[in-house]
């Protein structure tokens, strides 16, 4: 018995054999729908992200370092030691009087300013997607870290609670 499924068109009802996604009546949009999904596949292949990690996130040998850093046996076992430490709960909303579930381990102080506090269980907090974004934003107006910044000459901040006063005011 041949493989079949229904008509792609919105509101038809009829069957179709496999391969095809149509039937005999709107078979005109057939080919305009095969190249969406050529179009889809294309920009979601193995190359693009490829070309996100080799290129846009290794942008310099500094950069490809840290990267490799958080593929190491040494940085999923500090990760997973911080997690449960902190019990799987974001400690920048945790400072405000919040209870927000996260599994994204940050480094208090940034590896690109101080890279000797990269292994330090003491630099390293569990943080929300929302406070993340936040900090990201604030590392790079006070250490002047991400593309394009050059690093300042300031004082390492190492409070999660004075960092989350200075994200928040600003």
């Amino acid at each position: 018995m041949p493989r079949v499924r229904r008509c792609r068109q919105p509101g038809c009802h009829a069957m179709v054999n496999f391969p095809d996604h149509y039937c005999q009546q709107h078979y005109e949009h057939e080919a305009e729908y095969l190249a969406s999904r050529q179009r889809w596949a294309r920009s979601h292949d193995k190359q693009y992200s490829h070309k996100y990690n080799t290129v846009t996130r290794n942008r310099d040998d500094a950069k490809r370092q840290q990267y490799n850093f958080y593929r190491t046996r040494q940085w999923s076992h500090l990760r997973q030691q911080v997690l449960e430490r902190d019990h799987y709960l974001c400690a920048y909303c945790k400072v405000q009087g919040l209870i927000t579930p996260a599994k994204t381990v940050d480094h208090v102080v940034p590896i690109e300013f101080n890279e000797a506090l990269k292994a330090n269980v003491d630099n390293l907090a569990v943080i929300c997607g929302k406070c993340h974004r936040r900090k990201t934003d604030w590392e790079q107006r006070y250490y002047g870290t991400g593309q394009g910044n050059e690093l300042r000459q300031v004082d390492e901040i190492t409070d999660v609670s004075a960092i989350n006063a200075l994200m928040n005011k600003e």
